[in-house]
Parts: C-alpha cells; structure tokens; sequence
C-alpha cells in the first residue's frame, strides 16, 4: 500500500510512503517513532486518530509507514534494534 507525501509546499515529487508494519501497541509505535527519528528516517503513523471513530476502544491497528526510498533502512534498523513487528510486504 502506497500514499503520496506531501511538503510544506505541497510537491508530489518526494516519494510514495509504504507500510513497514501495524500494531495496536502504543509503546512499541512510541518507541520505533523514536528510534527511527534519530536515525533520520522519514516515517508517519497512519490511522492514529481513528480511536474517535472506534470509540476510544483501540482495536483498530496503526500503520507505521516509511519513505519508500528508506524502507529496506528502516526495516533493518528496526529488525537490528531487536523490536518485535510483523513486517508488511512492500
């Protein structure tokens, strides 16, 4: 699954965002965001804020998805930092 990044100026020309994984685990997507933003990877998590639709239950995953360009980085990073995450195809 891909979707368009967009910058401050709105250029299509970045990249296309891909799934690195999805979790319900707050920690787990806290402490990859982390990892990962001290590594200089690009990321986003997406559906965040679908706990307003779901009523607060957290049943629906978050998809934690990366710069395609930076995809194989990150998953190896992440799989090296010994994070436990079943990976999505890309």
């Amino acid at each position: 699954m891909e979707a368009p990044i967009f910058s401050a100026a709105c250029s299509l020309n970045r990249g296309r965002m891909v799934e690195l994984f999805r979790t319900n685990d707050l920690v787990l997507i806290s402490a990859v965001e982390a990892f990962l933003t001290s590594a200089g990877v690009r990321f986003t998590v997406a559906d965040a804020h679908m706990s307003a639709m779901e009523g607060s239950l957290g049943f629906l995953p978050r998809r934690f998805m990366v710069e395609g360009s930076q995809a194989a980085r990150a998953r190896e990073l992440v799989r090296g930092a010994g994070f436990d995450c079943d990976f999505s195809d890309v």
